[in-house]
């Protein structure tokens, strides 16, 4: 294992920023198309990879977010504005933003609260987009030992809210009118430590760390990096999203 691969899963907080794979630009283009008023709320922003790529398509953007150290590496934009606060009380204006979004968090959220918030900050005819990515798909060679990682050897320090990821959201209550999304997909190209680097942002990795599980993370580090090779290879998460008008 290379020296970056040893220890992998001790990262630091950037680790998030480096890592998280951004979401594809037709994503932001998709959800900043023509939003009423021209002013959009990421809410769970996190480093704020949507953030900045909504960004690009509206006149304004907030992100907000709970944690103080994620908003410290968050990114810079011209028309974005940033501030630490929950999902559930974002300290927005009455009906001043037309689309809402909150990617790879919605899990985390006092649903009833959230859903109250949206409704409060919305204009009429804002949208609401709850978009997420579970477990990613490596190629052939390699799925199979990841899979087995995730669903059998980290899988059981997951939260229980992680089933709600891998199912799109699709269990979870969403009272908004329902809108078609188009299908898209994250790609990357990746080596075997950006995959590792990923899998230490992970709240099952922390979890499984602090319940003296390391040695899960070194065996698969040490079994995934022999066959990955020292080139790099393709990474694939279907993005699942869900949208609604609020009316």
């Amino acid at each position: 294992m290379s020296a970056e691969q040893n220890n992998w899963f001790d990262q630091g907080g950037e680790a998030y920023a480096r890592y998280r794979p951004t979401y594809p630009e037709a994503l932001a283009a998709f959800l900043g198309h023509d939003v009423p008023g021209g002013a959009a709320l990421d809410v769970g922003c996190g480093n704020g990879q949507l953030t900045c790529q909504l960004a690009e398509h509206v006149a304004s953007v907030v992100g907000v977010d709970p944690s103080a150290d994620q908003l410290a590496h968050a990114q810079p934009h011209p028309r974005v504005r940033y501030a630490c606060a929950p999902a559930e009380a974002t300290g927005l204006p009455a009906r001043s933003v037309g689309l809402v979004t909150a990617a790879q968090a919605a899990h985390w959220f006092d649903l009833p609260r959230f859903h109250g918030e949206v409704r409060r900050v919305a204009t009429p005819g804002a949208r609401v987009a709850l978009v997420s990515y579970g477990a990613p798909e490596l190629e052939p060679d390699l799925d199979d030992r990841f899979q087995h990682f995730y669903r059998d050897e980290i899988g059981p320090y997951w939260p229980p809210e992680r089933a709600l990821v891998d199912s799109g959201y699709a269990t979870m209550d969403f009272p908004f009118t329902e809108l078609p999304v188009p299908a898209m997909d994250i790609e990357r190209s990746w080596t075997c430590a950006d995959l590792l680097g990923y899998i230490s942002t992970w709240s099952a990795t922390r979890r499984a760390r602090e319940a003296g599980r390391e040695d899960l993370l070194v065996a698969f580090g040490e079994a995934l990096t022999a066959p990955w090779g020292t080139g790099r290879r393709r990474v694939r998460w279907p993005v699942r999203m869900r949208m609604g008008r609020v009316e």
